[in-house]
């Protein structure tokens, strides 16, 4: 009960997420994308965090390369007037579709085991009875939400 109060709590806020998650960023990365729109130089900038002009190229380069920090990028937000956003937005639909998707397949592999052993020791189940059981599977494993969902 606790955790799908968790999870409908915070799929809420990332709701807020999925527009900006179809955007991307700016090919150059947001800090030179909004300085250069902005008509800041890179003095004007440097002036504004206390560094130098080359600190401020690397900080474009290291946000271009995907390897700035966030306290960098927080640090920049700031000296330009403007606010970080931040979060994790699953691939998927929401944090429901992600769990429900790691269930059923976590449910697949069990029952696919099961169902080798099983014909090993002739005792082969039908489709509709494999998809019976990753039916179940799949619900229990919803339920319990363990660890091994995530391995």
């Amino acid at each position: 009960m606790k955790k799908e109060l968790q999870i409908t709590q915070l799929s809420k806020k990332l709701e807020e997420y999925k527009e900006l998650q179809q955007s991307g960023r700016p090919i150059n990365g947001w800090i030179k994308a909004i300085r250069t729109t902005l008509g800041m130089s890179l003095e004007q900038l440097a002036n504004r965090l206390q560094v130098s002009k080359q600190n401020i190229q690397g900080m474009e380069k290291r946000e271009q390369e995907m390897a700035i920090t966030l306290k960098s990028l927080q640090d920049v937000a700031q000296a330009m007037d403007m606010q970080l956003v931040y979060a994790l937005v699953p691939k998927d639909d929401s944090l429901t579709a992600l769990i429900e998707r790691k269930a059923n397949e976590l449910a697949l592999n069990i029952v696919e085991r099961t169902s080798q052993n099983m014909a090993l020791e002739n005792q082969q189940v039908n489709e509709k009875q494999a998809l019976y059981a990753v039916k179940k599977r799949k619900e229990a494993i919803l339920q319990e939400m363990p660890k091994a969902l995530w391995d």
